[in-house]
C-alpha cells in the first residue's frame, strides 16, 4: 500500500508523517486489496482539515474530517474509512452469498 501525503498550509513533519501512516496501516487488516491511499491535509481558519482517497482493486474510497486539532482529524479519518471498508466488505460478501436477489 503506498501512502502519499500532501499539505496545504499546513507544515507536514515527520511526525505527522508517521501518525498518519501508523493510522493508516491498520486499513489493510480488513481490506488488503488496498493499492494507494492519497492524504491531503488542510487548514482553514480554525478547522484542521484531513482528506483521503484509497483506492483498491474494484473501486475508490473518499472520506473527510474537521477537528480543532491535526492529530484529531487524522483519527476521525481513520475511523470513517475503516468504517467505509467494513461496510463495502459486508456489501460484497452479502453480495456474493445471493442475498441481492
Amino acid at each position: 500500500m503506498q501512502i502519499n501525503i500532501s499539505g496545504h498550509h499546513v507544515d507536514l513533519t515527520e511526525a505527522l508523517k508517521s501518525y498518519i501512516n501508523e493510522k493508516l496501516e491498520k486499513l489493510n487488516r480488513h481490506l488488503d486489496k488496498i493499492t494507494s491511499v492519497n492524504v491531503t491535509l488542510n487548514i482553514e481558519s480554525k478547522d484542521h482539515l484531513a482528506e483521503a482517497t484509497v483506492r483498491f482493486s474494484g473501486g475508490e474510497i473518499f472520506a473527510e474530517a474537521a477537528e480543532s486539532d491535526m492529530y484529531a482529524a487524522i483519527d476521525s479519518l481513520s475511523d470513517k474509512l475503516d468504517r467505509q471498508i467494513l461496510k463495502h466488505k459486508e456489501k460484497q460478501v452479502a453480495r456474493n452469498h445471493g442475498a441481492s436477489r
